[in-house]
């Protein structure tokens, strides 16, 4: 690592894999340099801001253990789920049922009073989001996602709305392969209670 002192963060020389830069965390267990990558892009924001996070080894089960939780961790940054992105995930995947891309027929017939997002729109942002858990979890080859234990879609997320996610460690594995992490993380619609989902994923810290 070497200072980036024009953004005032810490940059990667070399972009090393399994390291995080930063203070945000995708909250499906991945992460992500992508404090460096804003503060060289030249936002502003981000480049005011100076990382202060605790480093913990992927294969410090002790350290990883303790920071097993009830508690959710800090909202993420929300992100707009416009008509557009949801019209685009609708092309990628080929789920163009009319609840989500038929503006004007959503707005005569859906119980929802207007299009909503595909569940699975909302759950393919969690590497988007970005939340600062105050820790990164260094030292592995590279992270793989195992799967889920549990997906719960509970509330629509209408479009225009934003949303956003926090996360919680609920278990931390020695594999023979390196470190299994079970992080639970919920994703709300900005303002309100209910989660529009719950998510209890699997990921493999490879050593």
């Amino acid at each position: 690592l070497h200072p980036a002192t024009d953004a005032g963060i810490l940059a990667p020389r070399g972009r090393p894999s399994g390291l995080h830069i930063g203070g945000g965390m995708g909250l499906d267990g991945f992460q992500y340099e992508t404090e460096w990558l804003r503060a060289i892009a030249g936002r502003g924001r981000m480049q005011e801001k100076r990382i202060m996070a605790d480093t913990i080894r992927f294969d410090d089960v002790e350290a990883l253990r303790a920071k097993i939780s009830k508690d959710f961790g800090p909202w993420s940054d929300p992100i707009e789920i416009t008509q557009q992105k949801i019209n685009q995930f609708a092309d990628v995947t080929g789920d163009h049922q009319w609840i989500h891309i038929d503006v004007e027929r959503c707005k005569k017939e859906s119980p929802f009073g207007g299009p909503v997002a595909h569940g699975f729109l909302s759950l393919s942002l969690l590497p988007a989001f970005h939340g600062g858990d105050g820790y990164h979890i260094a030292g592995a080859r590279n992270m793989v996602n195992y799967g889920a234990n549990k997906l719960r879609f509970i509330s629509p997320v209408p479009a225009g709305a934003s949303v956003h996610a926090r996360s919680r460690i609920i278990a931390v594995d020695p594999r023979p392969q390196g470190t299994m992490i079970t992080r639970e993380t919920e994703v709300c619609v900005v303002g309100q209670e209910r989660p529009a989902l719950l998510y209890e994923g699997l990921t493999l810290y490879v050593k």
